[in-house]
């Protein structure tokens, strides 16, 4: 429990940004778990997918819910599985 202002105002801060950051984070898995489901089912359509799960994850390392490094390797995951996948179609 905090014993002084600004702990009790560090505590409110806290409450609010993990709130704001799990629902990002749901958000951001759900749009690049469309993108991997649609590489494997309909490889032609997943371009829009993939770059919308690119922007996402882009948005959530530029606001600090993920490292930039972790966006930057799902990143080049998802491009390298669009790649592979419209060479194969």
């Amino acid at each position: 429990m905090a014993n002084h202002a600004s702990a009790v105002k560090r505590n409110r801060q806290r409450i609010t940004r993990t709130a704001r950051n799990r629902a990002a984070k749901s958000t951001l898995r759900t749009e690049v778990k469309k993108a991997r489901t649609a590489l494997t089912a309909a490889p032609k359509d997943a371009v829009k997918l993939v770059l919308t799960a690119i922007s996402s994850l882009d948005r959530a390392a530029s606001k600090g819910t993920i490292p930039s490094k972790r966006a930057s390797r799902v990143k080049g995951r998802l491009a390298a599985a669009l790649h592979k996948a419209s060479k194969a179609a």
